[in-house]
């Protein structure tokens, strides 16, 4: 039985500059409980999302449009919110330890500038970011531009993101939060946007497939076979996590670990009448499998074709992506293990550790190359946050980089057991202290989160300000929820003090990318790298909290993301992860196709929020008989896009 697809139109207010024509939109979302009915013979689980369903609302932003995300906690712990994916300032990059309670919001102001790419939102609360995601915080957020649309992908209604997650139940339907120890939460129910097991209406034509995965530990090798013997369904891979590929990659598999992206393109014609299953390898890095961890959901290929727009074969090349160095020479090592204790660590150092969890400084703007090594037991997908990297090599374990991971830009890379894996970067286009951790959830809550600082360069002529590098700077941080803050005048107030700050360099972020690549051009690193860890520049204090009082503590200057292990800087400071909205152009995106009877959960009354429902049927398949029981239709993507 299908059910409609739930939207919602969250964007209330737009700011336009009257000189520059500059715009910021404003949108509006509420974190509070609900329930959700998955099992129809069971009972409702209980869960907190963004407006109060999961997935929470997808995000459709155009590039160079810039937005403010009001994230309001009606729920039940703690949050913060990282948009994964995107560069962030510090302070809205969802630093763990800038936390709004109960009671509190934040505004999360996102430059929404790079290319199109599709990355996802989530909590990322200090030692709890595993619970929030599990029990619903997290959802899509699509970045759109020119050139990507000018490739004739498919669209619309051809054009479906799919979340995909593995869930444990108990038997009154309430989920299971079981960590094995903090190996891992596997899960033995695999779910698409909310659904287990469900299957989607196609057409026999080209899909884009926008392909999430946000389990909290179990990782995915995904294939498409249709038949009995099952015959592979082979598709090509057109986008990873920071965007469009170099070209498209054929293949007829798909490995995901936990956190990352991967964009494909699947053509059903000639499979009229037939069903298409997505499948899950079993074995796959340390997932147990389990009796229906096997398959993902199954695809219903219709006869007729509505629609034949961009419905062409894929260009040759899709963009320009410069090749990563050939030497061998590394920058900085990170281990990845587990000490005896249990705490999952990196270097030895977990978030825990305030006064050493800053791992590395680098220069705003250099170029390094990392090495990720397991060091023992579990599987870290490694998550650095601001900078989109290039995979060089992996040593041990499969010992090689995947055709679809090298031929594209990540911010995740999976370094299973015995691997060691080689990234390079360019640490850019913001200075500021960031994280990067292992994003197995389990892993990163016990202690496997770490930070760099991004430093400044003095020689243009910075001081020793903290704007925009201190993820806890005190003006940035949540405030308590009242009338007044949600009035119109004081929301636009808001939104011209933001423009003022001018945090992204009012959209000219090309610009700066240029400028900082004349100067290392130049040999500013001969400067610039030397400067030391004492210096004003280097070394600030700051204010953050303390998850043991919940009091505030003077500490040094931290950021969260991958590092190297400098024992002379200090860390423990919060970025918040910003969010942004998109442009008209939202009817080409991907919202899940789904549908749902259930009714759509509102924000708050003081949100100019509007309630649409459209058909896309995304149905279920019958659960495995060893569960015994039957999924109810996919829960749908809630899209957000502007009025305008």
């Amino acid at each position: 039985m299908a059910e409609e697809l739930k939207h919602s139109n969250s964007i209330s207010r737009t700011y336009t500059h009257p000189d520059t024509g500059k715009v910021i939109d404003y949108y509006d979302i509420t974190i509070k409980p609900f329930e959700k009915q998955v099992y129809p013979n069971l009972g409702a689980a209980p869960m907190v999302g963004y407006d109060g369903m999961s997935p929470g609302p997808t995000f459709i932003m155009q590039q160079g449009r810039e937005a403010v995300v009001r994230f309001s906690n009606q729920g039940t712990k703690d949050i913060s919110v990282h948009v994964h994916g995107q560069y962030n300032r510090a302070p809205f990059d969802g630093w763990a330890s800038d936390l709004a309670k109960i009671g509190e919001y934040k505004d999360y102001y996102y430059p929404n500038a790079q290319n199109a790419r599709t990355i996802w939102y989530h909590d990322h609360a200090e030692y709890s970011t595993a619970d929030g995601a599990y029990h619903g915080q997290a959802g899509f957020y699509i970045l759109t531009d020119s050139h990507e649309s000018s490739l004739g992908l498919p669209s619309g209604d051809y054009d479906v993101a799919l979340g995909i997650e593995s869930k444990l139940y108990n038997s009154d339907g309430a989920l299971l939060f079981e960590t094995n120890d903090n190996a891992g939460l596997w899960g033995d129910v695999i779910q698409v946007n909310g659904q287990p097991w469900p299957y989607l209406n196609v057409e026999p034509r080209k899909y884009r497939l926008r392909m999430l995965n946000g389990a909290i530990s179990r990782a995915f090798n995904l294939s498409l076979t249709v038949g009995d013997p099952p015959e592979a369904v082979p598709f090509n891979v057109i986008s990873s996590d920071c965007g469009l590929l170099s070209k498209p990659i054929p293949s007829s598999t798909l490995f995901m670990s936990m956190g990352e992206r991967y964009d494909i393109i699947v053509d059903f014609s000639g499979l009229q009448g037939q069903n298409v299953t997505l499948e899950n390898g079993k074995a796959v890095g340390d997932s147990p499998d389990y009796a229906a961890t096997d398959r993902v959901m199954r695809f219903v290929v219709g006869d007729e074709v509505t629609n034949w727009d961009n419905n062409d074969d894929l260009p040759s090349t899709l963009r320009e992506i410069p090749s990563p160095p050939n030497d061998s020479m590394a920058d900085k090592d990170f281990t990845f293990e587990r000490d005896t204790a249990g705490n999952w660590l990196i270097n030895g150092i977990g978030f825990a550790d305030v006064d050493n969890r800053i791992l590395t400084k680098t220069p705003r703007g250099s170029v390094e190359t990392w090495i990720l090594k397991n060091g023992g037991v579990g599987t870290h997908p490694v998550h650095v946050h601001l900078v989109d990297f290039q995979i060089i090599s992996r040593e041990g374990g499969r010992d090689e980089v995947l055709p679809y991971e090298s031929a594209g830009m990540k911010d995740t890379v999976y370094v299973s057991g015995g691997e060691t894996v080689k990234v390079f970067a360019r640490y850019a286009p913001w200075d500021g202290v960031y994280m990067f951790h292992c994003h197995n959830l389990i892993h990163e809550d016990h202690d496997m989160l770490t930070a760099m600082n991004i430093s400044q360069l003095s020689e243009w002529g910075y001081d020793n300000s903290t704007h925009f590098i201190d993820p806890m700077e005190p003006q940035f941080r949540p405030k308590t929820i009242t009338d007044d803050d949600f009035t119109e005048d004081a929301i636009m107030d808001k939104l011209q003090w933001f423009y003022d700050q001018d945090a992204y360099d009012h959209g000219n972020v090309s610009e700066l990318v240029s400028s900082l690549d004349a100067y290392w051009a130049d040999g500013g690193a001969t400067s610039s790298a030397t400067a030391s860890a004492e210096t004003s520049v280097n070394k600030i204090t700051i204010t953050t909290s303390s998850s043991a009082s919940g009091s505030l503590a003077e500490t040094s200057l931290a950021t969260s993301s991958v590092a190297e292990g400098e024992s002379g800087v200090a860390s423990s400071t919060t970025d918040s992860a910003t969010l942004r909205s998109d442009t008209a152009e939202k009817s080409a995106t991907t919202d899940s196709a789904t549908k749902s009877n259930t009714p759509t959960s509102t924000s708050e009354e003081r949100s100019a929020a509007t309630t649409e429902k459209r058909s896309l049927e995304f149905r279920t398949t019958p659960t495995p008989s060893t569960l015994q029981t039957r999924s109810r239709a996919i829960q749908g993507i809630t899209r957000v896009a502007p009025s305008i």
